[in-house]
């Protein structure tokens, strides 16, 4: 893989945030999220490096098992990402 512009690193880390967003929120009604922080971390050093934290609280009498779909948020993103640089910048 190419090295990346900041720009481009920009929009790796912004597609990061929306697929986690739109994963979580197809599981998740938005009345049932009470605070929400998403942050991707990039290093490129030899490789792409792509850390990806999420901080969500949900409302007490919610029955969602955040945890499970934070998870499986967070592995959709890397995977949408996986697909986009290889299609982008490879």
């Amino acid at each position: 893989m190419r090295n990346l512009t900041d720009q481009e690193l920009d929009v790796v880390s912004d597609l990061a945030v929306d697929a986690v967003e739109k994963f979580l929120f197809s599981r998740i009604s938005k009345k049932e999220i009470l605070d929400l922080h998403i942050n991707v971390e990039i290093s490129y050093d030899d490789v792409l490096d792509v850390d990806i934290s999420v901080d969500i609280d949900i409302d007490p009498l919610s029955v969602v098992d955040a945890t499970s779909i934070v998870e499986e948020a967070v592995d959709f993103a890397l995977m949408k990402l996986d697909a986009f640089i290889g299609e982008n910048y490879s």
